[in-house]
């Protein structure tokens, strides 16, 4: 069973960054594929960027690309999505998630992910 706690979300102006935070709690996220996910209200969850052990493949959205980078730390117990130049549409809640690592194109669908964390808080103010 994996548990994960995200962290960092906030009340933010237009133009500024954030960094979320993804942790597993009591266990490490070895052989486990990330994904960050949002979701703003009355709308459809929806795939932010995704990321392997090995940090060379990650995967964005088109809506974050060039904004977003997804990272794991060296103990690979805590995910991090730094994004830049947020944008009033970047407003909702975000979620990590985790999936057992299996060949092929990093994941992007939320069915595709076993393990949610319950969510933070973005709010960008225009």
């Amino acid at each position: 069973q994996v548990q994960l706690v995200e962290s960092g979300g906030g009340l933010v102006q237009a133009g500024a960054s954030l960094r979320l935070s993804c942790t597993a709690s009591g266990r490490t996220l070895t052989g486990y594929v990330l994904g960050w996910f949002r979701q703003a209200p009355g709308k459809e969850r929806e795939f932010v960027a995704a990321i392997r052990r090995n940090a060379f493949s990650q995967r964005y959205a088109d809506s974050v690309a060039g904004r977003c980078t997804a990272s794991r730390d060296n103990a690979d117990k805590t995910m991090y999505l730094q994004i830049n130049k947020l944008k009033p549409e970047d407003s909702a809640v975000y979620y990590c998630a985790a999936r057992v690592d299996t060949p092929g194109v990093l994941p992007s669908r939320p069915s595709q992910y076993d393990y949610w964390g319950r969510g933070t808080q973005v709010t960008v103010s225009s």
